[in-house]
């Protein structure tokens, strides 16, 4: 931790959670977080449209809406290159004034290490872990993480293994990655002892997903991540250390999957382009198409003279419940150049799927397997084996077997069919108890309700710093 200048107190350290999912409802399944808040603070936490990790992260460290910092979402369609493109990493991304700047700023030398929270690679900070996969030239993906400094790579590997990228999305997620990710905050802590520690921990957002946030299922999976958070929070009062734990979002039930780009290729907006019988979206070509992302979806509108006529397809569209325009996305606080013509927002049971080809056996190889960064959207089903394919397990033991050899493989098991999906976000809540919270580890830390947009200068102001923005 850095040493005060003359005459100044040195800031408060500070661990930040960022407890992906978590609302009141499921606080009353974790104990040791429920009482962090009942001897600290608790309050609602407002979030920003969308309601989605990358939106949400940029604005708690901005202090300032998407329409401002540029996020509009987890992805977009960036016209420049002509190309839909999800889950960037570069920081360079997102405009504005960081946490760290405004800190150091108050506090010269000031430390931060950002452990998983998103747009990691580029950032100004200290220390650096972010999920980055092997790519080889052969076509093989293996999993990896990138670190600055560049040797906490090795010390995080031959302490924890190697970071596990296959618990951490897929059918596969699970808890293992959230504990890597918290052995790694702890590593950092206690070899480095930053003054900020972003800490990002994703577990919540897969069973909320695949089986909804009342499900038995669920509620153990809340109960699973604050056991293992236990370590992370005792060492956290033994450093002294304040603690914040906020989420991004809620998690709601939402169970009608919405085909956004099959009504706007019916309608003759959208076109696709076939190579080997495989049918791939051509952004450049359509004269509209949407980015679909959880409740919502980004729609790109290349003539004006279609707006009209788009907007009247997506009204008639059941599930969708709002059109923001030019007008409406200003309200939203969403009017960026990076958004859509039109944004949809889906009726809180409904969600948007990505899927464009009207015939399953014309869609592309990538459909059916865990590839974000190929889908032009974003697919919750990478969260299931195909449940209709008796042979599911054993195609995932042939690839795996090819793997361990070292072969070229597919793990093609995702299903087509979005119906297992139970669970989604991206909407604003209907009430605080379906909504986000922020808990900390000082009382009296909130005055009330916390906007997304007043996280920034709540952390300055817990580390005893002032906001000179």
């Amino acid at each position: 931790m850095t040493q005060a200048p003359p005459g100044h107190p040195r800031p408060t350290p500070l661990l930040v959670l960022d407890v992906v999912g978590l609302t009141p409802r499921l606080l009353d399944h974790m104990p040791r977080l429920k009482t962090l808040g009942q001897a600290g603070s608790r309050a609602p936490l407002g979030t920003v449209l969308p309601a989605v990790t990358c939106a949400a992260q940029s604005t708690f460290l901005t202090g300032t809406h998407p329409g401002e910092h540029g996020i509009v979402g987890n992805g977009w369609y960036f016209r420049e290159l002509g190309d839909v493109l999800l889950w960037r990493q570069h920081n360079g991304l997102v405009a504005g004034d960081k946490l760290w700047d405004a800190a150091r700023r108050a506090h010269p030398g000031y430390t931060v290490a950002n452990i998983c929270w998103w747009y990691a690679m580029g950032a100004d900070t200290d220390i650096t872990v972010t999920p980055r996969p092997v790519y080889y030239a052969d076509g093989r993906k293996e999993p990896d993480c990138y670190t600055r400094p560049a040797a906490l790579h090795d010390e995080l590997t031959d302490e924890l293994g190697t970071f596990p990228l296959f618990h951490f999305w897929g059918p596969g997620a699970d808890l293992v990655s959230s504990q890597w990710i918290i052995d790694a905050t702890r590593h950092v802590n206690r070899t480095r002892g930053p003054d900020l520690t972003l800490c990002y921990l994703p577990h919540l957002d897969y069973d909320l997903q695949r089986f909804g946030p009342d499900d038995p299922r669920s509620h153990q999976a809340a109960a699973d991540l604050d056991a293992a958070l236990a370590p992370l929070l005792d060492d956290a009062g033994a450093e002294g250390r304040t603690v914040v734990a906020l989420s991004e979002y809620g998690i709601t039930r939402a169970d009608r999957p919405v085909d956004i780009n099959r009504a706007l290729r019916r309608a003759g907006f959208l076109d696709v382009h076939t190579q080997d019988g495989m049918e791939y979206l051509d952004p450049m070509a359509s004269r509209a198409f949407a980015v679909a992302d959880h409740q919502i979806a980004h729609v790109y509108v290349r003539r004006p003279e279609d707006l009209a006529a788009v907007r009247a397809v997506l009204a008639e569209l059941p599930g969708v419940g709002q059109l923001l325009d030019d007008e409406g996305k200003k309200a939203h606080h969403l009017d960026h150049p990076r958004s859509g013509e039109l944004v949809a927002v889906a009726e809180p049971d409904a969600w948007f799927t990505y899927y464009y080809w009207l015939d399953d056996a014309r869609a592309p190889d990538f459909a059916q397997l865990v590839e974000i960064h190929r889908k032009p959207g974003y697919d919750p089903a990478e969260l299931f084996m195909d449940p209709l394919d008796p042979y599911v397990k054993v195609k995932a033991a042939g690839a795996l077997a090819r793997k361990k050899l070292g072969m070229r493989y597919r793990m093609a098991v995702v299903p087509l069919d979005p119906s297992p999906v139970s669970g989604s976000h991206g909407r604003l809540p209907a009430s605080d108890d379906e909504g986000p919270l922020i808990i900390c580890s000082t009382p009296h830390a909130f005055p009330g309700r916390v906007a997304a947009t007043e996280v920034k200068s709540l952390l300055l102001a817990l580390a005893g710093l002032p906001d000179t923005a």
